[in-house]
């Protein structure tokens, strides 16, 4: 058997493909665009096939760039996206765009199912909110608006799941990715077909559970002749792209935290139960036994992304975050709220929008770049700080995304939260997290301990400034302030719309 292990992330913007070796080296990646589309205002919609049609062209790549022959690859691990809802018939047809987790149609179904069905009674089995994000309130709006397509409908598949489908013809579903369903029981992983009932829906939507590791089944011939992969490689369940990252990032133990720096952001503490607090996410972790209580936020990389493109589109990403250097903490009282596509936890507020505050003659181009980094960070210390209400303890964060390449937006992190950040090899953690569990499920690695201790490899160390970080104090206490006075006014904008 082959020891290379290959790693496919469903990513918002773009997938990633990448082979690894059994030390975590990676021999070859490749990133492939695809489209997002916006039909109506709170709506935002991705192909699935698109998706598929750029694995399949990012997996030819890999294998060209590393020379290496198919049959050598031991197993496949797919991360995606979180709460998809990709509704598919008995033959595996994806029959609509899915609404992904930027989708906020469903606003007002969360808003009646909350006062039907309560609550208490929807949190105390799914541990999460009823809210547009997730997958559940997007089953209903098929339901209620798309009946034929719900009639259609043999199964709803998360991102992961519909690729894991399209390579070995077999509908799965991983615990990871559980979470968007709410009929989903957190604390034990199975089904609660009561709570299906009330909702309205049938618990049979959705398809059998694995853990993440589990090898659900092989690439078929024809998915082999599609992409250049060996018929008969092994195929895992695969996971939560966050969930994932965070296993790629080294965290798999109590109290370990991953902070994201993606197109969007947050964090993943990682808990031994199920720790559920209603302004967070609670997921189960790739890792069997363990929990993930995370702050999932819209403002992440992708901020300084848009940034660049409207008003930077003739300097490099470094070239910008050098004119937010001599900036000091705070940026004089320039206050960003990354609120790019309404926020997530903790505020969960579709109607929030991105606000620059304190600006004046005397502001500049940097001033604006380095409140853009702080406003990331102040989200991330939201959540934080929220998260230590459930008595969650966070030591160290350990970075991951492409952000953290950036030693200015980790440090102003760092000096925002006042925690240590280790920076592990960042560009790879999600895909090399899904490449893990294929690796952990095939035998390539003997546990999960193991694996971590042959690909981790943290790159910097940055500690917070304790100065900058008193200082940083006032400056969150003003982005709180802003973000509370300014509800009514977002909530009363949407209402004139």
């Amino acid at each position: 058997m082959g020891t290379y292990l290959l790693g496919i992330d469903i990513g918002t913007s773009a997938c990633k493909v990448a082979v690894f070796e059994k030390n975590g080296h990676v021999l070859a990646q490749s990133n492939q665009p695809y489209q997002l589309y916006y039909p109506h205002p709170g709506w935002v919609e991705q192909d699935a096939d698109e998706w598929w049609n750029a694995i399949c062209d990012g997996i030819k790549e890999v294998l060209d760039q590393s020379k290496i022959t198919p049959a050598d690859i031991a197993g496949i691990g797919i991360d995606g996206q979180s709460w998809s809802a990709i509704p598919v018939d008995k033959k595996g047809n994806a029959l609509a765009r899915t609404p992904i987790w930027m989708d906020t149609r469903a606003r007002d179904i969360c808003d009646r199912v909350k006062k039907e069905v309560g609550f208490e009674r929807i949190f105390e089995v799914a541990g999460n909110d009823f809210l547009p994000s997730y997958t559940t309130p997007k089953m209903l709006w098929f339901k209620e608006n798309e009946p034929e397509i719900y009639k259609n409908t043999y199964k709803f598949m998360q991102s992961n799941s519909y690729i894991a489908l399209k390579l070995t013809g077999v509908m799965s579903m991983d615990y990871s990715q559980g979470y968007g369903v709410h009929f989903f029981k957190m604390d034990d992983c199975t089904v609660d077909e009561a709570l299906a009932k009330e909702l309205g829906l049938s618990a049979d939507l959705i398809p059998e559970l694995h853990e993440c590791h589990d090898v659900i089944g092989r690439v078929t011939a024809e998915a082999a002749a599609l992409t250049g992969l060996a018929e008969g490689t092994p195929v895992v369940a695969g996971g939560l792209d966050a969930a994932c990252g965070t296993l790629g990032a080294g965290v798999y133990l109590p109290g370990q935290t991953q902070e994201q720096g993606g197109q969007a952001g947050g964090m993943s503490i990682c808990v031994d139960h199920a720790l559920a607090h209603p302004k967070l996410i609670l997921s189960p972790h790739v890792v069997p036994g363990m929990w993930l209580l995370q702050g999932g936020t819209v403002g992440g990389g992708g901020t300084l992304r848009w940034f660049k493109q409207e008003f930077g589109k003739d300097l490099s990403f470094d070239e910008l975050t050098a004119l937010a250097e001599p900036i000091s903490a705070g940026s004089e009282g320039v206050i960003f709220l990354p609120y790019m596509a309404g926020e997530r936890s903790p505020i969960w507020n579709p109607d929030a929008k991105g606000v620059y505050y304190g600006l004046g003659f005397d502001k500049t181009k940097g001033h604006m770049v380095r409140a853009t980094l702080e406003g990331v960070a102040y989200s991330l210390e939201h959540n934080l700080r929220v998260a230590a209400e459930t008595g969650a303890e966070v030591g160290e964060l350990i970075a991951m995304g492409g952000a953290s390449n950036s030693r200015l937006w980790t440090q102003i992190k760092a000096d925002v939260t006042g925690k240590t950040i280790k920076v592990p090899t960042s560009d790879t953690a999600t895909t090399l997290g899904a490449a893990i569990l294929a690796g952990v499920g095939t035998g390539v690695y003997e546990s999960f301990q193991e694996a971590l201790d042959e690909t981790i490899v943290i790159t910097r160390v940055q500690e917070p400034d304790m100065e900058a970080h008193e200082q940083y104090k006032k400056y969150m206490q003003m982005y709180l302030d802003l973000s509370e006075t300014l509800t009514p006014v977002f909530n009363k904008v949407y209402e004139k719309i």
